[in-house]
């Protein structure tokens, strides 16, 4: 980490991924895990989602945000990081709201893996019958 100071933190998550976001002055850089965000999520559609709340707020070159994310795969960690970076716009400057609620980036996506059940194969998938 560089001494630049945190202007905000936002903790996303999704699914079994759990992302901190530190947002900070700076031009527009984000960084993963140490990694460049187009480094880290190889897919574009990815890096993508992650850049979403700082479009919908205008301030793409206005911050360098700096991301710790932990836990299950990269959809998920994307995710993550776009859920804890709209709560830091909003605790960076309460306006940024309206727009990132109004594109749903405010709200934590709930959908989990079913656990699976004993007596069958998968959490729904039964084992197959056999009549005889």
């Amino acid at each position: 980490m560089d001494s630049k100071a945190n202007l905000a933190l936002g903790t996303g998550r999704r699914k079994t991924s759990v992302a901190r976001v530190f947002l900070r002055e700076g031009n527009g850089k984000i960084v993963v895990n140490g990694k460049d965000v187009g480094e880290y999520f190889k897919n574009p559609g990815l890096t993508y989602v992650v850049k979403q709340p700082l479009d919908a707020t205008d301030s793409l070159t206005k911050f360098d945000v700096m991301v710790n994310v932990k836990g299950g795969g990269p959809t998920g960690q994307a995710g993550a990081t776009r859920h804890g970076l709209s709560r830091a716009l909003v605790a960076y400057d309460e306006t940024n709201q309206p727009p990132l609620k109004a594109n749903g980036f405010m709200t934590r996506d709930s959908r989990m893996v079913e656990r699976k059940k004993y007596g069958q194969r998968g959490a729904r998938r039964k084992f197959q019958f056999s009549k005889r």
